[in-house]
């Protein structure tokens, strides 16, 4: 299986390094092509484009005017999976995981990114702000969806090849899952749902959602799930699977709180 987040916008890049050998994006080449443009607009440009304050729009693209390829390994350029601290990330809990939780992620675990494509956990990235949603013009079209093609699905297909259990286990948001081509991914795509009851009534609520997502992430990693149909023995932060409202492909958990 494959396990798809999302990154965050929040970042941090002052966690301890974890003593394993980091690796290289797969797709720096398209990364620098993208780079190549940002670079050339100013910071009101970046602030239009962004919707950033003043501080935020000079800060990235200080960013961007600094980025170069190959990554190497320093205070300002991390493994990915240390730098996210969004709500999923806060369920993903990597400080306690240990090296064989890291190691079964970097087979397992993919991050979309606007900027990357896709990040394994090891993969070095320096700090960055290009949500996949931004309407960017450049040489490909006219936003990032039409930058990455289908680069992203061709590059998932040849990885999910080699597993044993052929299944994408969607934990991503939709604006970023939006950058695969679903009908051409080989493998079946299985999307969790994560449901709080509130004012008489299940639903989704965004930061209890996204928290869901990345502790079903660590648990699998944790416990090495290789199997989609295990997906329906996960029962942390209190979540049931609840097969009356669940299909093949969309899984719902729900959480009540205790009376």
């Amino acid at each position: 299986m494959i396990l798809l987040l999302s990154p965050a916008k929040t970042l941090d890049f002052t966690s301890e390094h974890i003593p394993l050998e980091p690796t290289q994006p797969a797709h720096l080449s398209h990364s620098s092509e993208l780079i190549t443009e940002l670079k050339k607009l100013d910071t009101e440009e970046i602030a239009s484009l962004m919707s950033l304050s003043e501080k935020l729009s000079t800060l990235n693209h200080h960013r961007y005017q600094e980025w170069k390829k190959p990554h190497r390994l320093s205070e300002s350029c991390r493994p990915s999976l240390l730098c996210f601290k969004g709500d999923v990330y806060q369920g993903l809990a990597v400080e306690n995981w240990n090296k064989s939780d890291f190691n079964y992620a970097q087979k397992h675990l993919r991050i979309l990114s606007g900027l990357y494509g896709i990040l394994r956990p090891l993969d070095l990235m320096k700090a960055y702000r290009l949500e996949m949603g931004t309407k960017f013009q450049n040489k490909r079209g006219k936003n990032l969806y039409a930058f990455w093609g289908s680069i992203l699905t061709d590059a998932l297909n040849v990885e999910i090849k080699g597993m044993k259990q052929a299944a994408f286990i969607n934990l991503a948001s939709n604006e970023y899952f939006s950058s695969l081509q679903e009908k051409e991914l080989s493998a079946p795509v299985i999307t969790p749902i994560f449901k709080d009851y509130k004012n008489d009534k299940y639903k989704i609520i965004s930061f209890y959602a996204k928290k869901a997502r990345g502790s079903m992430a660590a648990w699998i990693i944790k416990n090495k799930i290789s199997s989609p149909e295990a997906l329906t023995t996960f029962t942390e932060e209190g979540y049931r699977y609840d097969a009356e409202s669940s299909t093949e492909t969309q899984l719902v958990f729900l959480r009540k709180p205790e009376a």
